[in-house]
């Protein structure tokens, strides 16, 4: 019962956010990049106040896979960078922490943009 509750929590979490993001695409002028460049820095500002680990306790994946937990990794990374090594952590710490989701971002774009021929919209 537990594990479903668990389930229920992320779906309603992630769910809501993306809801949010398309309300922002179909009612404001707000271009999609925008929006998720917006969402990447709340996450990073909700994460570095402390406010989105909350978040994170409570829905689990439904808050750290959309774009608010990549900001969120960011903000922790940089945080346990800065604790370690100062203030070039605050460099090299986002990075660190997020290399992984951004290798497979690069690593799948280029097998797709391989396997499937890209069209401009018209």
């Amino acid at each position: 019962m537990d594990f479903l509750l668990k389930l229920i929590r992320a779906f309603i979490i992630g769910g809501a956010l993306c809801v949010i993001a398309q309300i922002f695409i179909d009612k404001t002028r707000l271009t999609p990049a925008r929006i998720l460049v917006a969402y990447v820095t709340m996450g990073v500002i909700l994460g570095g106040a402390g406010v989105y680990g909350y978040l994170v306790d409570f829905a689990g994946c439904g808050a750290t896979l959309p774009l608010t937990g990549f900001g969120y990794s960011l903000s922790q990374g940089v945080k346990k960078a800065v604790d370690e090594s100062g203030l070039i952590g605050a460099l090299t710490g986002g990075l660190t922490a997020t290399a992984g989701g951004i290798a497979a971002a690069i690593s799948f774009g280029y097998i797709f943009s391989i396997i499937f021929k890209s069209k401009p919209k018209r």
